[in-house]
């Protein structure tokens, strides 16, 4: 055991998948033996979907050991963790979407593929006609409130305000209708361990649990790319009506996210002009709307450093989350530091638990001492 495991406490054992199914949430543990392997993949643009692959075989009696289990069924609450040591953490949670059971030529191939989808599953099963705000302007942080009360969800204590005096049509399912307001507001919506966050994107959150590259015994990285684009504008433009009259004003959004990094990475060249990019109108939004769609567009744009990579998810002890902070170390000074989780797919395996990722950020130069973490306690 290293220096950075004494100081934080953490005992690096193998990390386990563990799986509970039905209302009671019991765990599958007979099944263990059968499971081949479990994906999950997570998204800040999409919902979290799983895949359970099992073989199964038939008994003395003619049934099969996974489908006539009588464990899984569509729309059985499912909830998957990851345990490392005495310590779990939650992966997924939501309900089981389908089953899929393949009975080729040879017995022995059989196999069972049970795929689930995050809790946003349940609020695709109706079609909602409703006038929010018909009698009495409403907002958007009452309305999601009202939503996820009826399917039992809570929302997310840093959710943001988002829009007020409204009066809006729905005429969709309520994962449309969320979805679409927080397209409106230019925010996530992520649905984690029964809470939902609907809010601007949290860069300045606390970082989670850095990963290592290069840095012996504390390696938890087992690879790491970095693409630097530069051709990507500096900020949006777009054309609003006047205050007064009935002209419009040419207004320019720059990104308003606080820095992953000591200085920003803009497309700025010697002597070259303003790199802007131009949003076409769309008729029927609000000013409001509109302005936030432009700030989250020239929020996305300054994102332009990405990396993508895979951890040994035993050895980094933790799982990884989408829409929060993470720390990267042993890359250099200049791409060091602070990124923004944005994907992260899950797998169990006979290899272990490894977890693929795509990092965003928006700066350049290490801040990892600047973020307060275990690495700068150390050094």
């Amino acid at each position: 055991m290293g220096l950075l495991d004494l100081l934080n406490g953490k005992f690096r054992q193998p990390a386990e998948c563990i799986i509970k199914v039905g209302a009671a949430g019991e765990e599958i543990t007979d099944l263990y033996p059968l499971l081949m392997e479990v994906t999950v993949d997570a998204s800040r643009d999409r919902s979290v979907v799983a895949t359970l692959r099992f073989e199964t075989r038939r008994d003395e009696q003619g049934r099969w050991l996974i489908q006539d289990s009588g464990v899984f069924a569509p729309w059985e609450p499912i909830v998957i963790e990851a345990a490392f040591g005495s310590t779990t953490e939650e992966v997924m949670r939501g309900f089981i979407r389908q089953i899929k059971a393949a009975y080729p030529a040879d017995a022995g191939e059989t196999m069972v593929t049970v795929e689930c989808q995050d809790d946003s599953l349940q609020l695709d099963r109706g079609h909602v006609r409703e006038v929010w705000g018909g009698d009495l302007p409403t907002a958007d942080q009452l309305i999601v409130t009202t939503i996820l009360s009826n399917y039992g969800l809570l929302p997310d204590p840093e959710n943001g305000a988002g829009q007020s005096n409204l009066v809006i049509n729905q005429d969709e399912t309520d994962i449309a209708f969320l979805r679409r307001r927080a397209e409106a507001n230019g925010y996530d919506l992520l649905f984690r361990a029964g809470m939902v966050y609907f809010g601007p994107m949290r860069l300045d959150a606390e970082p989670q649990e850095t990963i290592m590259t290069y840095a012996g015994q504390a390696t938890n990285c087992l690879s790491f790319n970095v693409t630097d684009d530069g051709h990507q504008a500096d900020q949006v433009s777009f054309d609003r009506a006047e205050t007064a009259g009935a002209g419009t004003v040419s207004e320019t959004v720059q990104s308003d996210l606080p820095l992953l990094g000591k200085y920003p990475a803009t497309g700025q060249g010697a002597g070259l002009p303003e790199f802007s990019w131009r949003m076409s109108r769309q008729e029927g939004l609000s000013e409001e709307e509109w302005m936030a769609r432009a700030q989250r567009r020239a929020n996305d744009l300054s994102l332009r450093i990405k990396a993508e990579g895979e951890l040994d998810g035993s050895l980094y002890g933790h799982v990884l989350r989408v829409g929060e902070p993470v720390g990267v170390d042993g890359v250099g000074d200049r791409y060091g530091g602070v990124y923004f989780v944005d994907t992260v797919k899950h797998v169990f395996n006979s290899d272990g638990y490894r977890m693929s990722f795509s990092l965003l950020r928006n700066a350049y130069g290490d801040n990892l001492a600047d973020s307060g973490g275990l690495l700068a306690s150390v050094l």
